[in-house]
């Protein structure tokens, strides 16, 4: 200021700027400093309750300005739980797996889609998954329980996720292909699968939406996305700049990775979540801006009807 300069008098807040002002203050310090985040690949499962209790994982949630979650609850009540306390924020996902194993033996269970078509006839769900479709465990999809569950996710309109791990990309293509109006979340980008892999079925698959849960340093070690740095190995970026409003982004909170849905032992992946997300924020900060808000918010609110001026 310089010497005899008068201050300006300042204008009281008008009660809006006083309503907004209260709500960043009540944010977590740690919230405050981070952009939105759609979370499409989340697990809220019966031994992750062990450590987190719902409230503890919408707190997560919110420490972590994560505005969107899909839920997948195992057994699927479990997402209502999450939904319940954060209605705004949370996406329950419908799953039919119930008990050890069903991973790996769901598609021969012919309860599943008369129990499907009563949850979804509810209107609790807005998604069916995670379906594992795993080379040597899972039969043809022309098969009466998974071809049925495409078509009820056709006839309530919602998008199935679909977790398939198959060295080649014909049985997600034909799948896609013969069932017209499908909405597909493709977990992991194919798991196992390259780029050039990826592409061959967004091509030929309007319907699918690719997401990136699982492909860090952690999980999928062996098909990474990212350089030993963190930043989008060229060919990756190359692909969602070919696709941008087609890519979305995951945690898949379930740790250890060495164990494979032990029953028995407690999973703490909810305990991992601030770093599965840290480790997507790292590269998505280095996409043009535009680019960057479609994969890390806006793509994912526009598949669930979700308006970004709300969830912010």
């Amino acid at each position: 200021m310089r010497p005899g300069q008068k201050l300006k008098q300042q204008r009281p807040l008008r009660p809006v700027q006083l309503a907004l002002l209260a709500l960043l203050l009540s944010l977590p310090l740690q919230a405050r400093a981070l952009p939105p985040f759609a979370d499409v690949h989340v697990h809220y499962k019966w031994n992750q309750e062990e450590l987190t209790s719902a409230g503890q994982a919408i707190q997560v949630l919110q420490e972590n300005n994560t505005v969107l979650a899909l839920v997948i609850g195992t057994p699927a009540e479990h997402a209502l739980k999450l939904q319940q306390l954060a209605p705004q924020r949370i996406i329950p996902v419908w799953s039919p797996y119930q008990a050890p194993g069903d991973w790996s033996t769901w598609a021969f269970d012919r309860t599943v889609l008369e129990r499907a078509r009563k949850a979804l006839d509810s209107g609790h769900w807005h998604g069916i998954g995670e379906l594992h479709l795993i080379s040597g465990f899972t039969p043809a999809w022309e098969t009466p329980v998974i071809s049925g569950l495409m078509k009820l996710a056709i006839e309530h309109d919602i998008p199935v996720l679909l977790h398939t791990e198959y060295s080649r990309t014909q049985h997600l293509d034909a799948l896609c292909r013969s069932h017209p109006g499908l909405k597909i979340i493709w977990a992991h980008a194919g798991a196992i699968l390259e780029p050039a892999q990826v592409d061959e079925v967004m091509s030929a698959c309007p319907a699918v939406w690719t997401e990136l849960s699982a492909r860090d340093p952690w999980r999928y070690v062996d098909t990474p996305i990212t350089d030993t740095d963190g930043r989008l190995l060229p060919e990756w970026r190359q692909l969602i700049e070919r696709y941008p409003d087609r890519f979305l982004v995951g945690s898949d909170p379930v740790w250890p990775v060495e164990r494979l849905d032990s029953w028995d032992q407690a999973d703490s992946g909810w305990q991992q979540y601030d770093r599965f997300l840290d480790f997507h924020r790292t590269w998505l900060k280095a996409l043009p801006p535009e680019l960057e808000e479609k994969l890390r918010l806006t793509n994912a609110l526009g598949l669930f009807g979700k308006d970004a001026a709300t969830e912010q």
